[in-house]
Formats: C-alpha cells, structure tokens, sequence
C-alpha cells in the first residue's frame, strides 16, 4: 500500500496538469489574501482571518471536484484498461491497492492545501487549523468520490467527460440543496458534505464518514471486479 501511495504521490507531481492546478491554487491564496489585506478595516480578528481565506475556499468549494477528477479521474480504471493491475494484485491486495490510490492522492491534496494556508497565514499572522480542517475534510470527500467513479466505471475515456460533469454538477447541486425548502428535496442535503460545512461546530467530520463509506463501496465492487 505504501509503495502504490507513493507512486501515486509522486506522478501527480510530475503531471503538466497537476503543476498548473498548483499554478492557481498558489496564486488564488496569494492574490486573495493579499487583497484581504487592503479591505480589512473594522472587522474582528476571527473574521480577519477569515476573509483572508475566503479566496481559496471558494476555489476549492466550487473546483476542487473538478480539479481532483480532472488529476485522478482514471486512477483505477487506468490500471484496469492497461492491464497493469494484473501484476499489481499478485503483490498485494486489492484493498491495499485502493486504499495506496487513496492516501497517494490525498497526500498531494494536503500537502498543496498546506502550502497554500502557509502562504496565507504570512498575510493572516496566523494559521487557521479550524478552516484547514474543514477544507481537508471536503477535500477527503472528493477524493474518496473520484476513486468511487474510477472503480464503477471501467473506461478512463468515459470517466474523463463524467469527471467534467461531475466537477461542475456536485457543487452546484449542493448549494442549492442547502437552500432550497422544497420538502420534497430538502432531505438530501444531510447526505451531502456542503451542508455540514456550512454548520457551526465541528459538524464537517460527518464528511469524513461519508468518505469512508464511498471507499468501502467502491472496495465491494473492486473485489468483483475482473482483473
């Protein structure tokens, strides 16, 4: 599991595309944060920081699916239509397979997202681990539901487009499920990580829990999956 998480890790580095979404990300916290800087007048210390984070968070809010699938959108299939998972389940097992996947690209995620809060605590004078957590928590969420569409889907040349439709539908979809009080819909919002973000407290750990579930379905239909 180590060794897949860490070639997952390391390729992400080495893409085109994943240098790019650093790219912005980089920038997005720099110029945002820098800009905070200028309009912060009368307002609290905590909201201080806030709007100094505020760039960044609806960045990742609005793209982090779409960035996430657009990276990683063929990180099972890819193995599957290479036929390289042969020799990958005959070293280990298909959970340690799915789980490295994971935590590969998980760490990527956290360490950006970590650089980008550093960048920003220089302009804020202080590292929010409450925002970072809450972030990293939808983060998790989005990658757990990356690697689902990668193990129910079997071509990476579909998964590509339902990646694009995916990264533009789910953000969209939960906001306006947070909002709307359409009884008939509004239910749905507590399976979704967007309404527990937006609660005080520590409620966004229940997205943690979602992300859990996500992997353990997509491990039930990888171990039937034909290799």
């Amino acid at each position: 599991m180590y060794e897949i998480g860490k070639r997952e890790f390391v390729s992400l580095f080495k893409s085109f595309k994943s240098i790019m979404i650093i790219a912005i990300l980089l920038a997005t916290s720099y110029y945002s944060a820098k800009f905070a800087s200028f309009i912060v007048t009368e307002l609290t210390d905590v909201e201080d920081i806030d709007i100094h984070y505020f760039g960044l968070l609806g960045l990742i809010v609005l793209f982090g699916q779409l960035f996430i699938m657009g990276l990683s959108h063929d990180s099972i299939n890819r193995e599957l239509h290479e036929r390289t998972m042969r020799f990958l389940v005959t070293r280990t097992s298909r959970v340690s397979i799915l789980l490295g996947k994971f935590f590969g690209i998980l760490m990527f995620w956290f360490v950006c997202l970590l650089t980008s809060f550093l960048l920003i605590s220089i302009f804020a004078h202080k590292l929010d681990l409450y925002i970072f957590s809450q972030t990293m928590s939808l983060l998790t969420f989005q990658i757990a539901l990356t690697i689902f569409v990668s193990v129910l889907i079997p071509k990476p040349s579909f998964t590509m487009f339902l990646g694009i439709v995916v990264g533009i539908l789910v953000p969209i979809m939960g906001f306006w499920l947070t909002l709307t009080e359409n009884v008939w819909v509004s239910w749905i919002k507590y399976i979704t990580p967007f309404y527990y973000l937006d609660q005080d407290g520590y409620t966004f750990l229940v997205t943690f829990l979602f992300s859990g579930l996500l992997l353990f379905a997509a491990g039930l239909i990888f171990n039937r999956r034909d290799c």
